[in-house]
């Protein structure tokens, strides 16, 4: 049993054929949790949750609002070997839509919420006024994910001083503390030091196919380490494509490499750590 504990099924990527990849992925004995990205993705993401054929059986919703999401018109980003192409319209956060739909049993997070400086307006005021937008919003959701008492997926690109020390910031405002996962974890091992000393997870995905994480996923302990794909995104070897949630077994294959230790166990503990991350009870029986 794994938990793919970061998809997209709910984007458009899969709009012809998500109820195949979501019955696939449970057949492989991988569960999901879903994660929006704006309003219209966030719901979505419930919806395939609460839908009769999903709701038993192991597929999960994460809410919130992305920092691009923040921009006005096309913002442009680096994944796997293509630049992606995403519309935005500085979509406003509204708490109150978001709270309505963290009332299903479904949700189990915020997010995912964060910083992201790797979009860079043509000015430096514009560039300014972007950073601080995205600290605005991401304070708000802290304070939704703390009042609803529920952990935060946090997505964060060339930000993460700002963000440990945003993050630092809202816990010093009362209980409960904030928990969760930096996910797709990229930082120096430095920078992992941080996030682990105040509670969090690290989510690795097929990135680290990608990128030399090898010394930093082995000095994490694996009671810390949460699996996700970030599907359709980041497609681990040696698989082509478009990504899905049943491709994250060969993360844990990676991670097992690097760490040495059999993949039982890490799917074991990862999916362990998942479960106790985000509350959420993993059925004992097979999916067929």
């Amino acid at each position: 049993m794994l938990i793919d504990t970061h998809a997209h099924v709910n984007f458009n990527a899969f709009k012809d054929d998500s109820d195949e990849v979501i019955r696939r992925s449970l057949v492989g004995g991988v569960q999901i949790i879903n994660v929006g990205s704006q309003y219209s993705t966030s719901k979505r993401a419930v919806d395939m949750a609460e839908s009769a054929s999903w709701r038993d059986k192991g597929v999960y919703a994460a809410i919130g609002l992305h920092p691009i999401h923040l921009a006005d018109g096309i913002f442009k980003t680096k994944l796997d070997e293509d630049e992606v192409i995403i519309p935005t319209k500085n979509e406003e956060f509204d708490s109150e839509k978001y709270k309505e739909l963290a009332k299903s049993s479904k949700v189990v997070a915020i997010g995912e919420i964060g910083l992201d400086y790797y979009y860079r307006p043509k000015t430096k005021t514009k560039l300014d006024e972007f950073k601080n937008r995205q600290k605005e919003v991401l304070l708000m959701q802290l304070d939704l994910a703390k009042e609803l008492n529920l952990p935060v997926i946090f997505h964060c690109r060339s930000a993460h001083n700002d963000l440990i020390n945003e993050i630092r910031s809202r816990d010093e405002i009362g209980s409960p503390k904030i928990r969760g996962v930096i996910h797709c974890f990229t930082g120096t091992w430095e920078e992992a030091q941080k996030y682990l000393e105040m509670g969090f997870y690290l989510g690795f995905n097929g990135i680290i196919f990608k990128l030399d994480m090898d010394d930093v996923i082995k000095k994490t302990p694996l009671n810390r380490i949460v699996l996700e794909t970030d599907c359709p995104y980041l497609m681990p070897k040696p698989m082509e494509g478009r990504n899905e949630p049943l491709y994250v077994k060969y993360v844990a294959q990676k991670i097992a490499e690097l760490k040495n230790i059999s993949l039982e166990e890490i799917s074991k503990v990862t999916t362990q750590n998942a479960r106790k991350l985000f509350r959420i009870l993993i059925s004992r029986e097979r999916f067929s």
